[in-house]
């Protein structure tokens, strides 16, 4: 059985966000796009390590994957066998902001 995948409150508004963003020039290729992320996000239940430890912070229980342009930066519980998506942060935008504690 894979691990629990949950997205926090700030990755749910960075999703929304991206999607109405898109969706300024073409709807259906925004919603797409929000199920190509949350479809990469999802393979985590299988695979909690596949992203790399996330540079910034140093802390291996803090790790994303790279989806285009997007970092989906989440935190690994293997205790409780879950996947908490922390951000869905745009490349561009630098040091992605996360509550680390």
């Amino acid at each position: 059985m894979g691990y629990q995948v949950a997205l926090s409150p700030s990755a749910r508004g960075d999703l929304r966000d991206i999607v109405r963003y898109i969706s300024l020039d073409s709807p259906e290729r925004a919603v797409g796009f929000g199920q190509f992320l949350i479809s990469n996000t999802k393979r985590l239940a299988d695979f909690p390590e596949l992203g790399r430890v996330v540079p910034e912070f140093d802390d291996a229980s803090i790790r994303e994957i790279v989806v285009r342009s997007y970092r989906v930066i989440y935190r690994v519980s293997h205790a409780e066998q879950r996947v908490d998506v922390a951000r869905f942060w745009h490349g561009a935008r630098g040091i992605p902001e996360i509550g680390v504690g």
